[in-house]
């Protein structure tokens, strides 16, 4: 447990904390903006398939 605790601290000293925050709040974003694309892609998609759909009734 002291082991974990030692590396830990490191890690918290170290440059790479602060690296690896920015990877992950960046990877967070681009997750954000994907998942707000992919909705609004399907959102249009189903507007045309719907008018499609109301065409050949």
């Amino acid at each position: 447990m002291n082991q974990f605790a030692t590396s830990i601290k490191k890690f918290l000293v170290s440059e790479d904390g602060p690296t690896a925050v920015e990877y992950a709040v960046m990877l967070a974003l681009i997750v954000i903006v994907c998942l707000t694309a992919i909705q609004a892609i399907g959102t249009n998609a189903s507007g045309k398939f719907q008018a499609s759909a109301d065409a050949l009734k």
